[in-house]
């Protein structure tokens, strides 16, 4: 059974989550926007496991770390984005009232 809302109220407004869903939203129109442009995109700032557990002398450690910050941002499609941004808007409220603002933005990026 999908989730339309949950039954408990935030003491807060989930400032976190709202921003965390915005900066989705928009790299995901990014993407769209990327045109051919988009798999060089998706190669710099996705995490590719080859880059990460191969044996790449030339790669740094850098490029190996950002892409796992930078990849909970990409999504692979309308669904993708509406599945993720829809638990997120559920969910996450409740854990960022719990957590605090800086705790849950915190946790998000963990």
């Amino acid at each position: 059974m999908i989730p339309f809302r949950d039954n408990i109220p935030s003491r807060s407004f989930p400032v976190v989550t709202v921003l965390i869903i915005l900066a989705n939203v928009l790299v995901f129109f990014y993407e769209l926007a990327l045109g051919p442009e988009l798999e060089s995109f998706l190669t710099s700032y996705g995490v590719i496991p080859a880059a990460v557990f191969g044996s790449h002398s030339d790669v740094g450690i850098i490029s190996i770390a950002v892409p796992f910050f930078t990849s909970m941002f990409l999504h692979g499609g309308w669904l993708h984005l509406i599945g993720n941004m829809w638990y997120l808007w559920i969910f996450g409220d409740n854990v960022e009232d719990r957590l605090g603002h800086a705790m849950f933005f915190l946790f998000y990026l963990l």
